[in-house]
């Protein structure tokens, strides 16, 4: 058994970056089709909840999926912040929070989701990396990114 170059490991890292980063999207879309999930976010005050909940679900599944294959994934992480900055932004404004509990909690995950827009943004810059279908046709990547 032959012991893989550092270079292929490394090569290998954007990968299992962007698997780990577009899970939590890829599997929360789903619930975005849920009536819960829909009168959840008409509780919070969120405008014509039963259109823009399922609309982000759409954001947020199309920019995991382009960034989990790495199709396409500098326009995916564009989705990925189009849907994060109004998320963080309504479902967790922790300052209007008088409870303390429910405080930290909004407080931590509008954190969370800062944290998530930062490598969202990283890579709707870079790109999805080696090891990914945009790396198998660069001239697509270049012509998107020359737009």
């Amino acid at each position: 058994m032959q012991i893989p170059a550092p270079g292929e490991l490394m090569n290998a890292t954007p990968l299992v970056g962007r698997t780990l980063f577009s899970a939590i999207f890829i599997f929360s879309a789903f619930g975005h089709f849920s009536e819960g999930t829909i009168n959840y976010a008409a509780a919070q005050g969120i405008p014509m909840a039963n259109l823009a909940v399922p609309l982000s679900g759409i954001l947020a599944l199309l920019g995991g999926l382009s960034i989990l294959l790495g199709y396409r994934a500098k326009l995916g992480g564009w989705l990925i912040v189009l849907f994060l900055v109004p998320v963080t932004f309504m479902m967790h404004n922790f300052w209007n929070i008088a409870d303390p509990q429910e405080h930290q909690l909004q407080q931590i995950m509008f954190m969370k989701n800062t944290a998530m827009l930062g490598g969202a943004l990283i890579i709707a810059y870079f790109g999805a990396g080696p090891l990914s279908l945009d790396a198998r046709h660069p001239r697509r990547e270049t012509a998107t990114a020359a737009v």
